[in-house]
């Protein structure tokens, strides 16, 4: 991360040799948790900026598009989804989707930092508008730990909205965690993992992804690109496993009858996510 003389907020990916940049007005606020450096930035043309540790991780003009694929194509694949765990996803954005949904009865909201929910609640409140939901349960501890404890099939669905696979969120992409998540699901249950740029890392990142996913005893693993501006090369991902369940259908007719308030997700953007582009399904078969 770079700040210019001009005021021009940049992240450099060096393993990519490309940059994002954007013209901030200021800085609104740095916190320094006991896991990571947490900076709000006020910019010209997105809004409210959130970085994590120098990187970029929400804005208020593009996060639908993260938080309604990482939700909406695996709520409307299950066939009646009632208790939903996010893992991380401490904005609330995630939350706030999922429980657009009637038929959810319980969510579990689990960050292991306090501090991004806060600042979420200040400078995005718009997606903590959920939060007090009698439904919802925001929990502040380990994300990993927690699923250990849980009973063997009581969940329907896992949402792991987690930042890059490096540092606390490292084990969050490992066959052990996608074991005890496999036992903590019900037969038809899915997870659904942030699965970084299908240009930069499909050969990497989402290839192990899918392989670990398999060892642990899914059945299916799909991945679905979105765009997505502020992350790095302007795609990216999610990907969906499944235990007992084909995730090449879902339920179309319910996306068109409940018409979610929604700004990206639509039953025809779900079903062309579902194709990948071929040098993705070259790579990932």
């Amino acid at each position: 991360m770079s700040l210019d003389t001009e005021k021009w907020f940049f992240e450099h990916f060096d393993s990519a040799g490309t940059a994002f940049g954007l013209r901030v007005k200021g800085k609104l606020e740095r916190v320094a948790s006991p896991w990571q450096v947490v900076e709000i930035w006020d910019t010209e043309t997105f809004g409210h900026l959130m970085t994590i540790d120098g990187a970029t991780m929400l804005s208020s003009r593009d996060n639908f598009l993260y938080h309604e694929m990482m939700s909406h194509p695996a709520l409307f694949t299950h066939d009646r989804p009632r208790n939903v765990a996010i893992i991380g996803g401490g904005d609330c954005g995630t939350l706030r989707e999922v429980l657009r949904h009637d038929n959810v009865e319980q969510a579990w909201q689990i960050d292991i930092d306090e501090t991004v929910t806060r600042l979420a609640e200040r400078y995005f409140p718009e997606l903590c508008e959920a939060n007090d939901d009698p439904r919802a349960q925001l929990l502040f501890t380990d994300g990993v730990a927690w699923m250990k404890d849980r009973e063997a099939e009581s969940i329907d669905i896992i949402i792991v909205d987690s930042t890059d696979p490096v540092g606390p969120a490292a084990g969050l992409f490992q066959t052990d965690f996608f074991r005890e998540c496999h036992r903590v699901l019900r037969n038809g249950g899915i997870i659904v993992q942030q699965s970084e740029s299908p240009l930069l890392h499909t050969d990497t990142i989402i290839r192990d992804l899918h392989h670990n996913m398999r060892a642990a005893g899914f059945d299916d693993v799909r991945t679905l690109p979105f765009p997505q501006p502020i992350y790095p090369s302007g795609w990216w991902s999610c990907t969906l496993a499944g235990k007992q369940c084909d995730l090449s259908r879902f339920r179309n007719e319910d996306v068109q009858r409940q018409q979610l308030p929604t700004n990206y997700y639509s039953d025809a953007i779900h079903q062309g996510a579902l194709t990948l582009p071929p040098f993705m399904a070259h790579a990932l078969n």
